[in-house]
């Protein structure tokens, strides 16, 4: 149907003749001459229509936005002073000789150059979204994303093998989505977390270097950065450690980066243990381009009378830890009361601050409200720790550690932002030396910080039993800007090991059997060494392209309440095949 794509119509064309087809992006009607600005996936070229071809200028005349055309023309240079350097084709245009409308349009529901649209009304009318250049351009960021990894990998001797999308539930993780089987009556498929025992269970098979970029489903409260359908760049590789795994990802991050963005990441990325990750930034994905750092101060208040900051200092699961804002002295009152509010939502109780306005000045150059709490020494020493200099401000986290972690860690980046800190560029970091297990005193219970299949750095079954609460894990993240787009780990490869995790974990011998009983199976016939990383696509696409969310580089998201407004889905289905399935529905609560 056409000869061209609009965006590439350019000099090289000039005097020939060329069919296109397109969207009308723009009509307007100068003084009997028409121009339309036609527009497809590669840009737009303007069309001009002249009054001299009556029948086919009385179409153009009816054309409006976002109706399909088909239009044939001589390609002509633009007349002088009209060229428009911001396009491919802004040094021509073309001379209609031909129109036909190959369908017409309503008014859009939103203006295409419009960015204040409501995500709503965006994801109903999703295929017109998509028209948007910047949604096109994500479209093939995302592709060229995708083609650049099967490449580096197929390369690399990896298998792209495909596992199940209907399995098995499992513990551990967010919620599966759950479907009924109708031919055996009361049981039910779940859909894959990730295919993490599918892979495992190809290594023990011989398959040695295995990809797949796969779907992933987690019925879990969505945030910016998640779906409840996902994309997963899934690798396992046997007879490897750390760093083989490691290194080669990082090897296929840097060639993907250079393909797509033209951008050379470090070599090698820095490595930074989970301990200090935490201690330095609050967080296990730090952001390195934000220059601030947490100081440490437990010690230091452990003496003070100031019960806010003593009790922490004193409990074994407390911490007290501050934030030096360099220049953050003319932060004025209803700002800091802005960000105690923030991080209030991270269970901070407040926000204490003193603002360094002249260290010259002694106990008379420092404003804040707990001055008068803390002896002089006690202030002097956090003068000195946190290397404070006049005109800055510092912020103090006193709590139990994890929410002085989340709070002064959100704090942290919030400041990075509103301050202007965030230094331009690419960050990526390894983060290893996770514990193994993470302590919920409410279920007094232990859970697998990454997952239960996670090799522990002990190599001895008892060993781990022993002490399960320093046991580290053979785990790893990979951590750019700020975002986990990454994270993986060496597997368990021993029947025994993968028993004391079970049993540490608090899953009974009878419930692994049920649950995992075909893994324990296949780790007695020879399971291989193995590990492997799964890369969150999405999210590294969203990183690529500066967008807000990863709904802005999916095609079809569904909205933060897990609902596609396009399709109307989740919708209910009639009983009929409720009965099929024999599944009755009960009756929610205040339903009429």
């Amino acid at each position: 149907m056409r000869t061209h794509f609009c965006g590439l119509v350019t000099e090289a064309e000039l005097d020939s003749e060329v069919t296109l087809c397109g969207w009308v992006n723009r009509r307007r009607d100068h003084g009997g001459v028409i121009f339309v600005d036609l527009r497809d996936h590669e840009g737009l070229v303007q069309v001009v229509f002249d009054p001299d071809r009556a029948e086919m200028f009385a179409r153009a005349e009816q054309v409006r936005s976002e109706y399909v055309l088909r239009v044939t023309g001589r390609v002509r240079r633009r007349p002088e002073g009209t060229t428009n350097p911001e396009l491919r084709t802004g040094a021509v245009e073309i001379l209609g000789t031909e129109l036909e409308v190959l369908n017409a349009a309503r008014t859009p529901p939103f203006p295409l150059d419009d960015d204040d649209v409501g995500e709503e009304t965006r994801l109903r009318y999703r295929y017109v979204d998509l028209r948007r250049p910047v949604m096109q351009e994500r479209m093939r960021l995302r592709a060229a994303v995708t083609r650049s990894l099967r490449r580096f990998l197929d390369e690399a001797g990896f298998l792209d093998i495909e596992t199940p999308m209907l399995t098995k539930a499992t513990p551990e993780g967010a919620r599966d989505y759950l479907v009924p089987s109708r031919t055996h009556p009361g049981s039910f498929f779940a859909l894959p977390q990730s295919p993490q025992l599918f892979k495992q269970l190809l290594m023990i098979g011989g398959m040695d270097r295995y990809y797949q970029i796969t779907r992933c489903f987690r019925d879990e409260d969505l945030r910016a950065d998640r779906q409840p359908e996902f994309t997963q760049l899934d690798i396992e590789m046997a007879f490897v450690e750390e760093q083989d795994v490691m290194a080669l990802n990082e090897r296929l991050i840097r060639s993907m980066f250079r393909d797509v963005l033209g951008v050379d990441l470090p070599d090698p990325f820095p490595r930074m243990g989970y301990a200090e990750a935490m201690t330095r930034f609050g967080s296990d994905k730090p952001d390195l381009r934000i220059p601030l750092e947490f100081t440490e101060l437990t010690d230091v208040m452990r003496e003070v009378d100031f019960k806010v900051f003593s009790g922490p200092a004193n409990d074994p699961e407390g911490r007290v830890a501050a934030l030096r804002l360099p220049g953050g002295g003319t932060l004025s009152r209803k700002e800091i009361d802005d960000y105690t509010k923030f991080v209030g939502r991270y269970g901070a109780r407040g926000l204490a601050y003193i603002k360094v306005n002249s260290l010259a000045e002694g106990p008379d150059g420092l404003q804040s409200p707990i001055l008068k709490f803390l002896p002089e020494a006690v202030v002097q020493a956090i003068l000195e720790r946190t290397e404070a200099a006049d005109g800055d401000l510092i912020f103090f986290g006193a709590d139990k550690a994890t929410v002085v972690n989340e709070s002064l860690g959100a704090l942290r980046v919030r400041l990075g932002q509103d301050r202007g800190l965030v230094v331009e560029g690419w960050q990526p970091l390894w983060v290893v030396d996770f514990p193994m297990f993470e302590w919920d005193p409410k279920e007094n219970r232990f859970y697998a910080l990454h997952h239960p299949f996670t090799a522990p750095a002990v190599g001895d079954p008892e060993a781990l039993r022993a002490d399960p609460r320093s046991a580290l894990s053979r785990a790893y993240d990979m951590v750019v800007n700020g975002t986990e787009v990454g994270g993986g780990s060496i597997r368990i490869h021993s029947p025994e090991m993968q028993r004391a995790a079970f049993d540490l974990l608090g899953i009974s011998e009878a419930e692994a059997a049920k649950k995992f009983g075909f893994l324990l199976e296949a780790l007695t016939l020879g399971a291989p060494p193995h590990g492997g990383i799964a890369f969150g696509l999405d999210r590294l696409v969203m990183l690529m392209a500066g967008a807000g969310s990863i709904r802005d580089v999916m095609a079809f998201p569904k909205t933060q309440s897990a609902a596609c407004p396009l399709t109307d889905a989740p919708a209910s289905v009639n009983d009929a095949q409720l009965r099929e399935l024999g599944i009755r529905l009960r009756a929610q609560p205040g339903a009429t």
